[in-house]
């Protein structure tokens, strides 16, 4: 029974009334864990965790496993240790960090995030770049650390990120060009997106960069650096320029190298004029030729100040320049001429010489000679034209290997040929006997034999005359078609004449 109390306040505690205090306890509780899943001082939103601008000097603790996106920028993180995060993040893709006071990265930092593709720790405080800092960060597809003071890397801070393909390091004091990015151990094999803007570096390595592929070429930026202005560098921004990439037709104003400098840099070939037109921008050759092609555009003779350079087909084949090795097949010579020793089918191809051509270039001039190897036709000939030529060559080799094999027989006929003995017994056996075998060597039936087979010919090689300085030339061994036919036919003359006495 109740006690004794006004109406309203007489409650009945039944099974109904239980089952509903449990329901709101449990809504509760489902409510208490969603709140408690966003760390206190950071808003959420779905996989979306932002903690920007909340004065944290720490990572908040507990973070759910399931973000994809953690905001931490615009705080005072001072560093980022091993255990910056209690749990590892195998959904996270883009962690950003940028607007800190980070100055240290310890190593094996990023190993709780390994499937990291965003990674932002821009206008930081670093200065160096530990080796082992982005370990295990083989998905990351963009790093950016501009705004920081980096003034150098440690071998292989870079190695292993096999995916990034975006790297900013502007804005920082790097005195030298970061050329292991694209060689060596730590070559990153899909960077195609270089930023270097506005650092420190003086010099670069105009020939490695020339070798590499064009979509590497195209995306590095090196705009607002204390370059040194000489013909090389001169050369290659005008090849970039030419090539309409990116980076300097976006910022061709920060680059120190201006178009019309190249007057006082005695870059653009003979001050007497020389040569200003086009050349002949395809080569013929056959294999085994030497070739040499000259430089479209370039003055000649040369000044000593004059750089040229040479990139050879396909994306990322070395450039070449003027250099005292001559035992490549492929050399630069002093006056920009092309030399290739011995053509393979393999050296076909565009090349494109680099110099600097300056205001007085045509619009329409090329920087390109394409050089063809074996029996191959321009674009100017016909199908017909094209069968003719293989058929000249088809005659002449047929021609010539059966003159080869006349000669071999003859050959081996007269030196081989048992001799007849002259009024003897050998052995107790007439004649010669069944075993002997005397070898004949008369040297003046040999001249004899030589001059009936030859027919007195003779091959020679014909070197072109360079009597076209701007045009391609190639030396290779000639001998025409009526010549071998000749050899031909005194040979089986002279193979007919040498049975009919032996018969006889």
């Amino acid at each position: 029974m109740c006690p004794v109390v006004p109406q309203p306040l007489c409650v009945s505690i039944d099974g109904h009334f239980m089952v509903t205090l449990a329901f709101l306890l449990s809504m509760c509780m489902s409510c208490t864990t969603i709140t408690a899943a966003c760390p206190p001082p950071c808003l959420c939103a779905s996989d979306i965790i932002s903690c920007s601008g909340r004065n944290l000097s720490t990572v908040p603790p507990d973070l759910p496993g399931y973000i994809t996106r953690l905001d931490l920028s615009h705080n005072v993180l001072s560093a980022l240790l091993l255990d910056w995060s209690d749990r590892r993040l195998d959904r996270l893709t883009a962690l950003v960090l940028s607007r800190n006071a980070i100055t240290h990265l310890a190593p094996d930092a990023f190993a709780p995030t390994p499937h990291l593709r965003h990674l932002d720790l821009s206008s930081n405080g670093l200065s160096r770049l530990n080796a082992s800092a982005f370990h295990g960060l083989g998905e990351l597809e963009v790093l950016l650390l501009f705004g920081n003071r980096i003034s150098q890397t440690m071998a292989g801070a870079f190695q292993g990120l096999n995916s990034l393909e975006r790297l900013y390091l502007g804005r920082n004091r790097l005195a030298a060009f970061p050329l292991e990015l694209y060689q060596g151990d730590g070559a990153l094999p899909r960077l195609r997106f270089l930023d270097l803007s506005m650092n420190m570096v003086r010099q670069v390595p105009v020939q490695s960069l020339l070798s590499l592929a064009t979509w590497q070429q195209g995306g590095i930026y090196l705009q607002g650096n204390p370059l040194v202005c000489d013909c090389a560098l001169r050369a290659m921004l005008e090849y970039w320029e030419r090539r309409q990439y990116r980076p300097l037709l976006d910022f061709r104003e920060e680059y120190p190298c201006s178009l019309g400098q190249e007057e006082w840099l005695n870059c653009s070939g003979s001050p007497q004029g020389g040569f200003h037109g086009t050349v002949e921008v395809s080569c013929q050759a056959e294999p085994g030729d030497w070739l040499m092609v000259p430089c479209p555009g370039v003055s000649l003779p040369l000044r000593e100040e004059v750089v040229v350079f040479w990139v050879t087909p396909g994306d990322g084949s070395p450039a070449l320049g003027v250099t005292g090795d001559q035992s490549s097949r492929l050399t630069v010579l002093t006056n920009g001429t092309l030399e290739i020793r011995g053509a393979l089918l393999e050296d076909s191809g565009t090349y494109s010489c680099v110099a600097v051509r300056g205001r007085r270039r045509s619009p329409n001039e090329t920087l390109e000679v394409t050089v063809s190897v074996g029996n191959t036709s321009g674009p100017g000939e016909s199908g017909e034209e094209r069968g003719s030529g293989g058929e000249h060559f088809n005659t002449a080799f047929t021609t010539l290997a059966s003159c080869v094999v006349s000669i071999i027989l003859v050959l081996l006929y007269l030196y081989l040929t048992p001799c007849r003995c002259h009024g003897g017994r050998a052995g107790g056996v007439g004649g010669c006997g069944g075993r002997a075998m005397l070898l004949c060597a008369d040297p003046r039936e040999v001249e004899l034999a030589d001059r009936r087979v030859t027919g007195g010919k003779r091959v020679a090689f014909l070197e072109t005359g360079d009597e076209h300085p701007h045009k391609c030339s190639a030396k290779h061994p000639v001998m025409d078609t009526a010549a071998t036919e000749g050899i031909l036919k005194n040979g089986s003359r002279a193979l007919e004449q040498v049975l009919e006495d032996h018969v006889a």
